[in-house]
């Protein structure tokens, strides 16, 4: 929700990358929490109480995600469905946002907690290339039986993914960021635009540390907090039907 008129906010210069979160933004799923289920109801919802708080209160932290895995122990074959699952639930209006963003020449990258395998196959079906994609990679057996995880990355951390930001920053100068949780938090002073997303879970002590913060589930909204004045004027008549309706659902 925005406070102030349309020219005040506006950006005057383009952004040059966009970066999503993944789970609870792109996808209105918590991954490990879906994994979780076929684990049986004790251990999912001890999962999915660790989520919780890590995504609204104490944040990711390492003993956190050592701990949610071992209760969930995914085999291969289950973190592969788990891209289709991201999939099935993919955010109202992602593809197309996301499609816009490259037509104008802005990268998008998926930065997330969750595991790259996973993560990248459904990032792939929104044409995000796997190189753009920084997730957490995950360890199996020669069965497929779940082994480990990258305890070096550092999207485990609740500062991880500043540490991806400031990467990102040396090809892209002016980025906008679009997530959920605690950790997304984390980069916002680093970002040009930081976007809180509501349209999933809705965190009240998310939305008062955000400039804005998207509550409906569609991502049409992000299409104003992201283009110029003169980027809308470059766009076609069905383009800007996609951003004045996203213009609409922001100001509501």
């Amino acid at each position: 929700m925005i406070h102030v008129k349309k020219q005040d906010w506006q950006l005057k210069k383009p952004l040059d990358a966009i970066l999503f979160d993944c789970d609870g933004t792109l996808s209105s799923i918590e991954g490990i929490d879906e994994l979780a289920v076929s684990a049986g109801p004790e251990k999912a919802q001890a999962v999915q109480a660790l989520t919780a708080d890590a995504m609204g209160k104490t944040g990711i932290n390492p003993e956190v995600y050592q701990k949610r895995l071992e209760l969930v122990a995914p085999a291969r074959a289950e973190v592969e469905q788990l891209g289709e699952t991201y999939f099935r639930h993919c955010t109202p209006d992602s593809k197309a946002v996301i499609s816009l963003f490259q037509q104008l020449g802005k990268p998008v990258y998926v930065l997330s907690a969750g595991l790259f395998e996973a993560v990248s196959w459904f990032a792939n079906q929104l044409n995000i290339p796997p190189q753009h994609v920084f997730a957490v990679r995950i360890q199996f057996d020669e069965q497929g039986a779940y082994r480990d995880f990258d305890k070096t990355s550092p999207l485990i951390h609740n500062q991880g993914k500043r540490i991806i930001v400031e990467q990102l920053k040396k090809r892209h100068s002016r980025l906008l960021y679009l997530g959920d949780g605690l950790n997304d938090l984390a980069v916002r002073d680093l970002v040009t635009r930081f976007v809180g997303y509501g349209g999933s879970y809705y965190r009240q002590n998310i939305a008062d540390q955000c400039e804005f913060y998207i509550k409906t589930p569609s991502l049409l909204p992000l299409l104003p907090l992201v283009l110029t004045a003169e980027e809308y004027d470059g766009l076609s008549v069905a383009e800007r039907k996609l951003y004045d309706t996203g213009l609409v659902m922001l100001e509501a």
